[in-house]
């Protein structure tokens, strides 16, 4: 082996070394950054200053204290003559006597409130000492317009805009239009854009335009005015940028939206006119989309101005935008259609309704629109079918926003779409119907259907039907229409198909009746839209509704969609009273239909959706039947669940009803309900006793009106009543129980608290019922109680305490009481944590880890849980008190514990790693518990590791995605800071060539030559558009990376990351998923999360059993499993056979990976060596018989 510090032979002849006497010093001689710093921070001045080495010396003695800012009252002596002379005529004064001795008034309070030790007053001395030794350098008087003079460009930029936007007199009562100083401002920006002219680099001219963006809706009318010619000359300098920065300072005047005092309707108009004769060349991208972006807020802003006037350039405009969707550049097309949509949507369709019908003959703005129509519509022609899709979008929002005026001039579009949806291979079928969509939404069905008639009558010829999908297309879109046209029209039509289909089907035609009776089935769908808010319902639903009755009893297949179309009219077609009055006059017709309907008995094969949808259409009819009718069906149910004769399903059934009745009867009708159902609450009919208590919590639920009113006077028997009925009460029945024990605890005042103390030990135990819903509203019911506690006193806390004392008993109970109880505190600690104090949390946790050492698995499980929430909702000095405690009760836990809840105990140990930190968790438990921990510190290492470079990779595709970085500047700092890793200098080196780069490629522009041989003519008015800021030729995009890898043929590579994710599980939940993992600990979320944490409140509909096996145990499925190579066993003699064409039969054991589990060890070796003999016994045999057939 080598030595150690010896370098390999030959290398040290090719390094570096220091000189004597500089190994101290850092970077000897690879110091380019520094010299470069120096030479442009540090040169000496060509003239005398007042920075010398003597002001160095005194501002350091400043810095100490020794002396005050101002001059030196001692005299200094004189420098040495030659190389070391001083450079300035005076010793006394230091870099801060430019501000010491300046006379302007302004900046005193720099100077009495300036103190060493302050970085930035430091600073600020510093740029105010340099621009006074600038100003008397040039032989100034320090006046403050001096000083603003001299401040940076950008500063100064500022500091102008909020002059003029902001000053304290323009927000007065008296304010002026303008700011006084507007005038001068515009004025001196003229000036010094012409004194640039068309010089090559339009550095002024470029900052004046900058300035121009900002300022130019402050300007009177007169200054806009003149502003705007001079950027309309600027821009036939044909430089890319001043073209650039002209158009801003159009886009912000326009965007500004400024008042006619500063720009009137008649400049606007002239602006757009003008701003035609710059449109860039249909090839130049960047600028031909900050054109369309301009012209755009021109419009707007003009139709905002005068809306004729607007309207009338519209026009124009349409036509130019059109032209645009023949670009080579996908980005100017969906400029140009981004454009007119948001031009139609802000410009034509606020008016449209006070414009009036518009048609082909109009005059005006109707004619205006009429040609804005016409220039869309020409997008159908062949030449735009690249353009098709934009083209269809157009149209979509054109028949929204003018379709119910304008529909004389669309009729011959629509019937060109229908055409063009007809062409065969068409790619934009739903683009197409969407815009066919638009039109039935916004002109209706009728309008629509005259331009393209469906042409279906029932006696065709041939089953084409070319034009059948309208009707799906009518069915998504057709609302606020009259809805006496699908009377008149679809309902003869439906009946006639109808008709067809059964002929047909009693000829044998099988397959055509189906059609036709699919396609009057398509009709019948589309009643839920003409129910949507129709403008007809009190004269035309008395037409419909006996169709209607007649076909919700005796067609079942229209049934759902009838008993929608009732429900979508009731619920959005009913606002106007008249209207209301109307459907309800019918209530006494359509409610015993539903009524018979939901009492039929039902079969095993027949589906659940129509009994729902009729329910639920009972339902939503009562909300605006009169009451004398309901109180009349609620006495004809009560007698029918009365009756002895009835079967429990039509018991069932009717209480059903009842349930649904019972809110919108009056107080004599509930009383007497409340009388029939009350001894169903002891019925020992699990069935009935859970329907009486869903009728008493409809009754209870209501705030207000006559259920309200009957609570109130029968609160007291009701609270008997509930009391007497607990012990009886089955565990089906516990969830609407406790909903109304909710309703009732709400309205309890403070002398009922005896009455919520009794209610306390059921509620508990009912944390832990079978039913989701019971739990949930078991804990809702618990956290009601606290705040009818907290209802009751004055004291908060007091109050509190009162509440969880009836709680505490719980804790010495049985078992089951135990965990309930602290499944309860649980959750009211998560509750109420800002209320409970602080003594009373740390007396509960001390408890409940006394609590951890019970041999019972619910018991730790409840504890366990209680900690985790204490964790997250204790502060953490306070938690910390008891940490010791927590972690020594966990250390006792028992192998079995510790086995059965490790997940709980990561989980837990986490939280407490990322509050209190690794080395004193692990400190605190035993020596088993640390291998635990250390997985999680990597875990958790690997995660935030792995959010770090997913976070890395988010901010670098969004970088790439926002606009190219301009290079960075040239500060001391950032040259320094360059130096100090020598190791990226290629690196640095070649980004800034790229920027360089990059920047040229910015202010470079490309001449268009003519056509052939045609020399370019240079007077064309259109000369402008020869100048090109994008280069000609074939484009060169960049490839999108869209986060997949991809194989040589093209195909993507899609990995999956399951295992990364449930790393990363622990360490990025956010706070609604600590909530939810929270609220599952304490039992009141269904782990399978299959209804989003939402509990169904509809009715459970009593069904008869339709059982499914499903599941473990004796629930599981016994169909037999497919045999892995079953296909080769011979049907009559043993072992296998041969198949022609497959491979031959072998013995292979299915790869499984339950096959892994160490517990299953012992039965898997079984079954191996069961294989095994089996294998050799069939060897043998096959052996044995080929000797057999070989003997003579």
């Amino acid at each position: 082996m080598g030595r150690s510090g010896k370098l390999p032979s030959g290398a040290s002849a090719k390094l570096k070394r220091w000189k004597k006497g500089h190994s101290s010093d850092s970077n000897p001689v690879t110091c380019r950054h520094r010299q470069a710093a120096r030479s442009r921070f540090f040169s000496r001045p060509s003239e005398k200053s007042d920075l010398t080495v003597d002001a160095v010396k005194l501002h350091n003695e400043l810095q100490s204290g020794s002396l005050r800012l101002g001059k030196s009252k001692a005299p200094e002596t004189a420098m040495e003559e030659g190389d070391e002379m001083a450079l300035t005529e005076k010793s006394s004064g230091t870099f801060l006597s430019g501000l010491s001795d300046c006379t302007n008034v302004t900046f005193s309070k720099v100077q009495r409130f300036w103190e060493s030790n302050s970085a930035a007053h430091k600073e600020i001395c510093a740029v105010l000492a340099a621009v006074t030794e600038v100003i008397r350098s040039q032989g100034g008087k320090e006046t403050e317009t001096e000083y603003f003079a001299a401040l940076i460009r950008k500063a100064a930029q500022h500091g102008v805009c909020s002059v003029l936007k902001g000053s304290d007199f323009m927000f007065g009562e008296k304010a002026p239009a303008h700011h006084p100083a507007a005038v001068s401002t515009a004025k001196f920006c003229i000036q010094e854009i012409e004194k640039a002219g068309g010089s090559k680099e339009a550095t002024t001219t470029l900052h004046m335009l900058t300035l121009l963006k900002d300022m130019l809706p402050c300007f009177p009318e007169g200054l806009v005015k003149n502003c705007s010619e001079t950027l309309l000359r600027v821009m036939t300098l044909s430089h890319v940028l001043v073209t650039a920065c002209a158009m801003q300072a159009f886009h912000s005047l326009f965007h500004a939206k400024p008042s006619p005092g500063t720009l009137s309707a008649e400049l606007n108009a002239q602006i757009i006119t003008a701003l035609y004769d710059y449109l860039p060349s249909e090839n130049d991208l960047q600028p031909q989309l900050a054109w369309l972006k301009v012209m755009e807020k021109a419009h707007i802003n003009l139709v905002r101005l005068q809306r004729d006037l607007g309207l009338g350039h519209l026009a124009r405009f349409f036509g130019t935008a059109m032209s645009c969707l023949l670009s080579p550049h996908s980005q100017v097309v969906i400029a140009a259609t981004q454009s007119l949509k948001e031009t139609l949507k802000e410009c034509v369709a606020p008016h449209v309704a006070d414009i009036g019908s518009v048609t082909s003959s109009a005059s005006g703005p109707a004619q205006y629109i009429a040609k804005m129509f016409r220039a869309v519509e020409e997008g159908l022609t062949y030449k735009f079918h690249a353009a098709w899709s934009s083209v269809l979008q157009l149209l979509c929002v054109f028949f929204e926003a003018c379709g119910r005026q304008a529909h004389p001039v669309m009729k011959k579009c629509l019937q060109s779409l229908c055409d063009l949806r007809l062409s065969p291979h068409f790619p934009h079928t739903a683009a197409l119907d969407q815009a066919v969509g638009a039109a039935v939404t916004s002109m209706g069905p009728e309008v629509v259907l005259q331009a393209v008639p469906l042409d279906i009558d029932g006696s065709e010829e041939t089953l084409d039907f070319p034009r059948s999908w309208l009707l799906p297309v009518i069915r998504d879109h057709v609302r606020e229409t009259r809805l006496g046209f699908f009377t008149t029209y679809f309902l003869p039509l439906a009946s006639t198909l109808k008709s067809k289909a059964v002929d047909l089907a009693e000829t044998g035609s099988i397959v055509e009746s189906k059609i036709y009776d699919t396609l009057q089935w398509q009709i019948w769908t589309l009643l839920p839209g003409f129910c949507t808010k129709p403008m007809d319902v009190a004269t035309s639903f008395k037409g419909l509704a006996r169709t209607l009755g007649t076909a919700i009893s005796e067609r079942p297949d229209l049934r759902v969609t009838v008993c929608q179309a009732l429900r979508t009219l009731i619920t959005k077609g009913c606002e106007a009273e008249a209207d209301s009055a109307e459907v309800s006059r019918f209530a006494k017709n359509f409610l015993p239909i539903l009524f018979n309907l939901y009492g039929q008995p039902v079969t095993a094969e027949d589906p659940l959706t129509p009994r729902r949808a009729v329910l639920e259409t009972i339902k939503t009819y009562l909300t605006i039947a009169e009451t004398q009718l309901v109180n009349g069906f609620l006495e004809k149910a009560s007698e029918k669940v009365l009756d002895p004769a009835s079967s429990d399903f039509t018991r069932l059934s009717v209480l059903d009803l009842v349930v649904a009745l019972a809110p919108h009867a009056d107080e004599a009708a509930i009383s007497k309900l409340y009388s029939t159902i009350r001894p169903y609450l002891d019925s020992k009919t699990h069935g009935m006793q859970k329907k009486a208590y869903r009728v008493l919590e409809e009754v209870c639920a209501c705030s207000q009106g006559p259920g309200a009113c009957f609570v109130e006077s029968h609160l007291d028997d009701l609270k008997k009543t509930l009391l007497d009925s607990l012990r009886s009460t089955s565990s089906p029945a516990k969830r609407p129980r406790l909903k109304c024990l909710i309703h009732i605890v709400k309205k309890l005042s403070a002398e009922h608290e005896d009455f919520i103390a009794a209610l306390v030990p059921e509620v508990i135990l009912c944390t832990k019922e079978v039913s989701v819903g019971a739990r949930k509203n078991a804990f809702a019911l618990l956290v009601e109680m606290g705040h009818a506690f907290l209802r009751f006193g004055s004291n908060q806390e007091e109050s509190l305490q009162r509440y969880l004392i009836l709680i505490y008993p719980g804790l010495v109970g049985p078992v089951t009481t135990v965990s309930c109880s602290i499944l309860a505190l649980t959750h009211l600690l998560f509750e109420f944590k800002g209320l409970m104090g602080t003594s009373t949390v740390e007396q509960l946790l001390e408890n409940i880890c006394l609590l951890l050492a019970s041999r019972t698995r619910d018991v730790v499980k409840s504890a366990l849980g209680f900690i985790k929430v204490a964790v997250v909702v204790m502060d953490v000095l306070h938690l910390a008190k008891h940490v010791q405690l927590v972690m020594e009760a966990i250390g006792k836990l028992s192998d079995d514990m510790r086995r059965h809840f490790r997940m709980k105990l990561r989980n837990l140990f986490t939280k407490f790693i990322r509050k209190f930190g690794f080395e004193l968790v692990k400190g605190l438990l035993p020596e088993e518990y640390h291998k635990v921990l250390i997985n999680i510190r990597k875990a958790e290492t690997r995660a935030k590791r792995h959010r770090a470079l997913s976070q890395a990779a988010a901010e670098e595709e969004e970088e790439e995605e926002e606009d190219p970085v301009q290079g960075t500047g040239d500060s001391i700092e950032e040259i320094l800071a360059d130096s100090e890793d020598e190791d990226n200098e290629e690196e640095e080196r070649g980004r800034g060539r790229e920027q360089r780069k990059l920047a040229r490629q910015r202010s470079r522009a490309w001449l268009k030559e003519g056509g052939g041989d045609e020399p370019l003519n240079f007077l064309d008015p259109k000369v402008a558009q020869r100048v090109l800021a994008t280069q000609p030729g074939p484009g060169r995009g960049k490839k999108k990376d869209h986060g997949f890898k991809v194989s040589a043929d093209g195909r993507l590579i899609i990995r999956e990351e399951e295992d990364d994710k449930i790393e990363e599980e622990d360490g990025t939940k956010g706070e609604d998923e600590e909530m939810t993992d929270l609220m599952e600990d304490v039992g009141i979320t269904n782990k399978k999360k299959l209804k989003q944490h939402k509990e169904v409140e509809e009715e459970e509909l009593e069904m008869p059993p339709q059982y499914q096996a499903g599941g473990s145990g004796i629930h599981r499925p016994l169909a037999k499993k497919a045999v892995p190579g079953a296909e080769y066993k011979a049907k009559k003699a043993k072992g296998d056979m041969k198949k022609k064409g497959r491979l031959d039969p072998y013995a292979y054991i299915p790869l499984n990976r339950t096959k892994l589990n160490r517990r299953k060890k012992v039965k898997l070796q079984g079954q191996f060596k069961g294989l095994v003999k089996a294998a050799q016994r069939g060897s043998q045999v096959g052996h044995q018989l080929h000797r057999k057939d070989r003997r003579p």
